[in-house]
């Protein structure tokens, strides 16, 4: 549904109006049910048009990570598709300057860095994220996996998980939900919406013939 929304708005001819009556058909049905179910369905149409409405290049927002404000600035951004092993793999890469926010408006420990995040799909066909916080960054691991946290919450609106490693690595991890918010910005989301296409699963087509 969230992609006939998006149809709905950036699709052309034809098919951008069976995509606007096809979401006016799933919304007046939602809104019949009532309750959760209408404003989930007004939440992910919401979604759907709001994919490449947004640029990456110059975005900028305050977040808090984990009691501590962060201020993001994005420099560029791209996503690619990358194959390993027989596996379609989702790479975004996110060039940033990410930076403490101290007594309200100071900006300390500034890093410039481009940040990367790969999506597969697990056996069970979720679509999952992960990457490593640097060892050699300043502030170590743990700084990086911070300032990683609030680009991704930044943009995303949800924290990333964070898990630490026995081996001491410290994991980054975002979902389907992230990779939605990610297909907001005009520069991942041609990428974002043509790989969740190749790697969904259908269901075999039944019947004879």
């Amino acid at each position: 549904m969230a992609y006939a929304a998006w149809l709905s708005v950036y699709g052309s001819g034809e098919q951008q109006r069976l995509a606007a009556e096809f979401v006016n058909y799933i919304l007046q049905r939602a809104e019949k049910e009532g309750g959760a179910v209408y404003e989930k369905a007004k939440e992910i149409v919401k979604e759907g048009k709001e994919r490449g409405s947004l640029t990456l290049k110059g975005f900028e927002k305050e977040v808090e990570v984990n009691g501590e404000k962060y201020k993001v600035k994005v420099i560029d951004g791209e996503a690619v598709e990358e194959d390993r092993n027989g596996r379609k793999l989702l790479r975004l890469k996110i060039a940033a300057e990410v930076g403490r926010v101290e007594d309200g408006h100071t900006i300390v420990d500034r890093v410039v860095h481009e940040y990367a995040i790969t999506f597969s799909r697990r056996t069970d066909n979720v679509a999952i994220g992960r990457a490593y916080a640097r060892a050699d960054a300043p502030g170590g691991r743990e700084d990086d996996a911070k300032r990683f946290s609030a680009l991704v919450k930044a943009l995303t609106g949800e924290e990333p998980r964070v898990y630490r490693m026995k081996d001491g690595k410290v994991m980054i991890e975002c979902y389907e939900g992230h990779l939605e918010g990610f297909a907001r910005y005009a520069e991942l989301a041609d990428a974002i919406e043509k790989w969740l296409e190749e790697t969904s699963r259908r269901a075999p087509p039944t019947g004879r013939g």
